[in-house]
């Protein structure tokens, strides 16, 4: 059964499949002249060396780093959503979140809770806008906090008078635009004011309207989660996640109950083959919850970078604008140049900074789509040429598959639509291939691999998303949704994979 599919939150929970690790042989397709493709086997250990545990590879995991490198890990893999979608941009953002700094200092002295925190929040929930709401009116969540009219009422003591807020909120909206479109300064100042007076009206029916309000009530929310937790991250988990939900999580994990439980062990120690019933918890939450954390540790480190070094914030939201992911700031051009042509192509394979894609599906867990490299007879070249990677991507595509089959229990291979081109061939691609760039192409780099979105089974695909996502948590990889693949690239901790190349593949 082949499946089409998307974004999907859900998780697999199957047996697992171990993939083998004896080597045995393969066809490989290496370029380099007239002889492509040639044959050659694939390399394993040798009589007498250490077995090498391909299952159990994991070289950054919860038990392989410390807490404070996986919560920067995080930080940085889930950093790019508030680059893409801060209203006006990250450095607008911060601005205007920084008008509201000293309430947000007298806010968080009152309640004892980080100031820092309760900034970052403000810019991650409302981007410091004090009339922001989730939904067309006030029932939705709103203000600075986003806070929801049952929180607000009923466990912060705000006031919020639901029908006297929504019937302002209809009547702003339509003075709004009258002022808009008047035709003189004087209507317009006439509608403004009164959508100026409506709005007053609204802060004192609706204290999460009222700055001053919303943010002692969303201090006042962190003070009651930390009260409960013991922990500021937990505090911080459950003001979006909800109380009762993260107890659940907590519940659900089948670890310590102590002041060590953390949101990062939470979330990186379960998985759907370890802590699954945390994971499937964790993993049924549809409106990002889980990353939490993550993202408001992104908004701290942009407030950090606006106060102390804008040059800084400024370069990286470049980076961040320049790809519908973070894969220009893993790869930025100026470090990692491309391949302009067949010939630099050829030296880098001569000199091992490209490996060409080894063929076996059966026992690597992908296969090569038969049309990858097909415009080379354009330029007079083998396809084998634009049929390789660099070994770290090669690394981290074998991770993947051996982890889809792992997590999935479907023996069945991924196939892999693209990988490295030079410039002459991005430039053949324009036209043939909307979601070709005429910019900077991380496939003229070898660090970027296209996966076809036509799976084997639903568990094979939402194996591989869960896969991706724990990757970008780490920061290894970005990755986005194409019309018919799945476009990833590998950063450089992709060279942590490469024990998983040499048992697979070869020596370096």
């Amino acid at each position: 059964m082949r499946v089409r599919a998307g974004p999907r939150r859900a998780a697999a929970l199957v047996a697992a499949v171990l993939l083998a690790a004896a080597a045995v042989a393969a066809t490989l397709l290496v370029p380099g002249g007239p002889e492509d493709p040639l044959e050659a086997p694939l390399i394993g250990p040798g009589d007498g060396e250490e077995t090498f545990d391909v299952a159990g590879f994991e070289p950054i995991s919860y038990e392989t780093q410390d807490e404070d490198d996986l919560l920067e890990r995080g930080r940085r893999g889930y950093a790019h959503v508030l680059y893409a979608k801060s209203p006006g941009g990250v450095e607008a953002t911060a601005e205007r979140v920084d008008t509201f700094g000293d309430l947000i200092e007298a806010a968080a002295e009152r309640h004892g809770v980080s100031a820092e925190t309760l900034g970052a929040l403000v810019f991650l929930e409302s981007a410091g806008r004090p009339e922001a709401m989730a939904g067309d009116d006030p029932e939705s969540a709103a203000g600075l906090g986003q806070i929801l009219p049952g929180t607000a009422v009923d466990l912060l003591g705000m006031s919020v008078d639901l029908e006297r807020s929504k019937e302002l909120t209809e009547r702003i909206a339509p003075a709004d635009r009258r002022a808009d479109r008047a035709d003189s300064s004087e209507g317009r100042e006439l509608f403004e004011r009164r959508a100026a007076r409506l709005r007053r009206a609204r802060r004192r029916a609706d204290d999460r309207f009222d700055p001053e309000k919303a943010l002692d009530g969303a201090a006042r929310y962190l003070a009651l989660a930390g009260e409960r937790f013991g922990r500021e991250d937990l505090a911080a988990v459950s003001y979006h996640m909800g109380i009762g939900n993260l107890e659940s999580v907590i519940e659900a994990y089948d670890g310590p109950r102590s002041e060590e439980l953390s949101y990062v062990r939470l979330f990186y120690d379960s998985s759907p083959t370890h802590h699954r019933l945390a994971f499937r918890r964790l993993a049924s939450f549809g409106d990002d919850s889980r990353t939490y954390l993550f993202r408001l540790e992104a908004a701290r480190e942009i407030r950090r970078l606006h106060a102390e070094d804008v040059d800084e914030l400024r370069r990286r939201a470049g980076l961040h604008a320049a790809k519908a992911s973070s894969e220009e700031e893993l790869r930025p051009e100026e470090d990692n140049p491309p391949y302009e042509d067949a010939g630099a192509l050829r030296d880098a394979y001569s000199d091992g900074e490209l490996v060409a894609l080894p063929v076996g599906p059966e026992r690597l867990g992908y296969r090569v789509d038969r049309r990858m490299g097909e415009l080379a007879r354009r330029l007079d070249e083998p396809r084998a040429l634009y049929r390789g990677l660099r070994p770290e991507a090669l690394a981290i595509l074998l991770y993947v598959a051996k982890e889809v089959r792992h997590i999935s229990g479907d023996p069945g291979a991924l196939t892999i639509t693209s990988s490295v081109r030079d410039q002459d061939y991005q430039r053949e691609l324009l036209p043939r291939n909307d979601q070709a760039t005429d910019g900077f192409s991380l496939h003229t780099t070898g660090f970027a691999i296209d996966i076809e979105r036509d799976y084997d089974s639903r568990a094979q695909a939402r194996a591989l998303e869960h896969v991706l996502e724990r990757l970008r948590a780490l920061a290894v990889i970005d990755w986005v949704y194409e019309p018919a693949a799945i476009h990833l690239t590998v950063g450089p901790d992709g060279e942590r994979f490469l024990p998983l190349y040499e048992a697979l593949v070869g020596e370096l």
